[in-house]
């Protein structure tokens, strides 16, 4: 080996010498398409099967280290030529292909959403993602490329990825991590016109970072990497792009400045200025501050001027549910990182601390990059209904005085891309008896219709076929796994028998936090003994999923179940799958009777993996969280508990571990072993055909990305459109409406309400109300005067309210106006209501002004679980 220290080392590039008939193949390959067809990845399989495995499933290195006369030689295939060409015109009809927002009435004519995360999970050989986020974040690129959404991404191109997980003979977990050959991949520098690399820079406290830019094309869509491993930089600092989630907290802030900061500017670079910014987490944070900068900059405007503007313009995504979960760093390593960065926003440093923080005033609170992310981004979203409802309560306190069901957090449930997780034997099946239409629709409801002419018998063996493929390829992986942590050779020979095919299989796959419980199941060691043990109704368990390198708690489960099954006589039943990774998940997701998830309530903001099993058919067991809060129904999977919350974690564990073993032994398992005379089960069939006809449209990216541009991209981009007129003039007005406003807030009063509330009134009747407010230098246009109605409960609280909108009727003089409306009740009982005046008016648009509400004597009603949105009754 020779080092850089010893000799000068010129750098080149070598590529496939590929035949002229093969060049689209090598096209192919740098198309990330290829992952989501099975017909464009068949042609790699063709080539050299044993070479596409041992190179991981990457074509780019595959082609590489093929040799020349096998090229050769497919070269003159006619067979193979003829699915290259035809794989090929497929993949450039894809390109080509009508947007759907051009053949919709949405059209609103050119734009471009910028897509930041941290991490993307696209195909197992390009390993930039850890889990489910990054496969969400590829997902999404997916479906936005099918549905041809203007979009670009921008994420971090990290030298070693993230870590690679084996087993001691203990069943401890070990690290390690590879070395990614940048040049080997399916990723290609971005040059300029020179034919230069692209490289942008970051200011760190004392010097200044180079950032390289790399491009993954994922069918139409662009995803740029930033790189810091370049010469000019110090060690130190080309190691910041080195590892996914890994060093301390300064590695992590600086990886975060690079991503925001550093991704606005390297798309800059390429002369792409996106309209909406969709921070997908908030690692991406401070491309908000650069973006306000940049305004500041072009226009000579105020911080809160630019503010205005590029808020409108920027969609936050939070994944998290509970605030130890969001990245928090202390005030005195944000002082050190911005010190020669605040100027250029016109804050002092105090200013920009108050963006990370809950409270304001809290000097010692921590700058939370997710606080950060809401307070520049007037629209924000958690990834199921019930992580909605959970961020509102999260995060209510920034917008004190809201009712908790107004606090602007919405929700976009989650969804996965169909094509990348469906099995190659169902998508046969699909195309067959549904046609080529869930291809082309795959969140049309009515095109799963068809699942149900597939026959039974049909569907049930391409379901036993992904069993038996997932059983051998698991003995083969296990065999590996025991010969590397050097068991003895008589264990290693067991492992050939290790599983049955045709017994009923649980999978449990995902990342082993403590709050994920993956230990439930085996509670009870002599019941679960009971289930492995039967002989009539066998069942089996494939477990997988990695600990955070930190997270000893999650290391000691996987530990403890190694260790069951090593202990056990029924331990070939229960196999622990090293290095989960997209490819584990998919043999996973395809293979398995059932999908089990057990976290603590309100502890999963969505979860994926059951969405991509039940694409498969694959039934789900789970506590109602997440996505299958609102996903579940007795036709589709089984519920363990029924949404309860228990104070002692104990008892909870013990009470929902008996419950799932009582699903298992009472209804599961009957279901699926109870066979007809060609030993089918039918009834556990027609759940399988339940589960793709109901969830596959619904659990859908391409769903989740259309309503991402109908409820959150588009609005935006009208948004901004409207304060961007005339070189920001709404934008800068609104800012100056602010101050004002704020001026005179603690001037208002609400002196009198008038309502007749002393008799009874029916049903949907009406009636009046008038309340008298003195506006001191305030002006009616840019106030509204609001009546929230609703039962009253036995604390005097206001539950289940609707907001009602009163009129402006008469100027009183010296400052105090009255306002009138009528309110009404849908429905008999106790009702209440309380007055209250907030901003309103165009310029305001959807987005509350935190700390901006004036109750009647200060008085805020109760949270509510549903409240309509204010109806002007005046």
């Amino acid at each position: 080996m020779l080092h850089p220290h010893q000799a000068t080392i010129r750098k080149f590039d070598v590529v496939p010498s590929l035949p002229k008939s093969l060049e689209p193949l090598l096209e192919i390959a740098h198309n990330l398409w290829w992952s989501w067809h099975p017909e464009a990845r068949d042609l790699f399989v063709r080539v050299d099967r044993d070479l596409w495995i041992k190179c991981y499933h990457n074509p780019v290195k595959m082609l590489g280290e093929c040799p020349q006369e096998r090229l050769d030689e497919i070269a003159k295939d006619e067979g193979f030529l003829n699915v290259l060409d035809r794989c090929y015109e497929a993949m450039k009809r894809h390109l080509e292909r009508q947007p759907w927002l051009k053949k919709s009435q949405l059209d609103p004519g050119d734009f471009t959403v910028a897509y930041f995360c941290a991490e993307f999970g696209l195909t197992e050989c390009l390993q930039i993602y850890s889990g489910g986020l990054g496969c969400l974040a590829g997902d999404h690129l997916k479906s936005a490329s099918e549905l041809g959404l203007p979009l670009v991404a921008v994420g971090l191109l990290y030298r070693n990825g993230y870590f690679q997980q084996y087993l001691n003979a203990d069943g401890w977990q070990q690290e390690y991590t590879p070395d990614l050959d940048f040049s080997n991949l399916p990723i290609q520098p971005v040059n300029n016109a020179d034919g230069n690399q692209v490289v942008v820079s970051v200011q760190l406290p004392g010097r200044e970072v180079k950032i390289a830019l790399w491009l993954v094309t994922v069918g139409r869509i662009k995803l740029y990497l930033l790189d810091t491993n370049q010469p000019e930089n110090d060690p130190a600092d080309r190691a910041i792009t080195s590892q996914l989630y890994g060093g301390d907290m300064e590695m992590r802030i600086k990886q975060e400045l690079i991503l925001g900061i550093g991704g606005v500017r390297a798309l800059e670079a390429i002369n792409i200025r996106p309209d909406i910014c969709h921070m997908n987490e908030g690692h991406s944070a401070f491309l908000a501050l650069e973006r306000i900068r940049r305004l500041i900059e072009e226009h000579n405007i105020s911080f809160d001027e630019a503010r205005q503007f590029a808020g409108a313009s920027h969609i936050f995504t939070t994944h998290t549910p509970v605030p130890a979960g969001i990245d928090r760093f202390p005030p005195d390593i944000v002082e050190r990182y911005f010190k020669d960065y605040v100027s250029s926003l016109r804050l002092d440093m105090e200013g920009l601390l108050a963006l990370g923080r809950e409270n304001v005033s809290n000097k010692r609170e921590f700058f939370s990059m997710a606080v950060l992310a809401i307070r520049t981004a007037e629209k924000a979203n958690g990834v199921s209904e019930l992580h909605g409802d959970v961020s509102r309560d999260m995060w209510r306190n920034i917008w004190p005085g809201l009712v908790k069901d107004e606090v602007p957090i919405t929700h976009v449930t989650n969804g996965v891309h169909a094509r990348s997780w469906l099995s190659g034997d169902l998508i046969n099946l699909l195309d067959r008896y549904i046609g080529a239409r869930w291809q082309d629709a795959p969140a049309d409801q009515t095109v799963w219709e068809g699942i149900d002419e597939v026959p039974d018998e049909e569907l049930w063996r391409v379901h036993e076929r992904r069993r038996h493929g997932m059983i051998v390829w698991t003995r083969r992986k296990l065999r590996k796994q025991l010969e590397a942590r050097g068991t003895h050779p008589a264990e290693i020979r067991k492992s050939i028998d290790a599983l049955d095919p045709d017994a009923f299989t649980i999978g449990f796959a995902r990342r082993f936090a403590t709050y994920k419980r993956a230990n439930l199941l085996f509670r009870n060691p002599d019941r679960l003994r009971a289930l492995l043990g039967s002989t009539d109704r066998p069942l089996q368990i494939l477990i997988a999923g990695k600990a955070h390198p930190a997270d000893g708690g999650g290391k000691d489960l996987i530990r403890q179940i190694v260790h069951f099954a090593r202990e056990s006589e029924f331990g070939h039943r229960v196999v622990f799958v090293e290095n989960y990774d997209i490819n584990v998940a998919r043999y996973l997701v395809q293979g398995c009777d059932v999908w089990l998830n057990t976290p603590r309530r309100g502890m999963e903001a969505s979860g994926t993996s059951g969405m991509k099993a039940a694409l498969n058919g694959t039934m789900h067991v789970s506590i109602l969280d997440g996505w299958w809060d609102e996903a579940y129904s007795n036709a589709l999977g089984w519920q363990i508990g029924r949404g309860e919350s228990y104070a002692d974690v104990d008892m909870q564990d013990d009470i929902e571990s008996q419950a799932l073993y009582q699903l298992l032994e009472q209804q599961i398992l009957p279901i699926f072993y109870d066979r007809n005379e060609n030993g089918v089960p039918t009834e556990w069939v027609s759940r399988m055909k339940n589960c793709i006809r109901v969830l596959a449209p619904m659990f859908n990216t391409n769903r989740m990305v259309k309503e991402y541009a109908e409820k959150l991209y588009l609005p935006a981009l009208k948004r901004t459109r409207y304060l961007g007129e005339n070189k920001l003039e709404k934008s800068i007005e609104l800012a100056h409406l602010k101050y004002k406003l704020r001026d005179n807030w603690g001037q208002l009063k609400i002196e009198s309400v008038t309502a007749p509330t002393d008799g009874a009134m029916g049903v949907r009747q009406k009636m009046p109300v008038e309340v008298v407010v003195n506006l001191s230098h305030l002006t009616p246009d840019v106030l509204e005067a609001q009546v929230y109605v609703g039962h009253v409960d036995n604390d005097g609280q206001i539950c289940d309210g609707q907001f009602f909108n009163l009129k402006h009727q008469e100027d009183l003089g010296n400052n105090r106006h009255r306002y009138v409306g009528d309110i009404s009740a849908i429905s008999s009982g106790r009702y209440g209501f309380a007055v209250r005046i907030v901003p309103g008016g165009e310029l305001f648009g959807e987005t509350p002004a935190p700390g901006m509400v004036l109750w009647e004597h200060g008085h805020q009603p109760a949270a509510v679980k549903k409240a309509p949105a204010a109806t002007s009754n005046a």
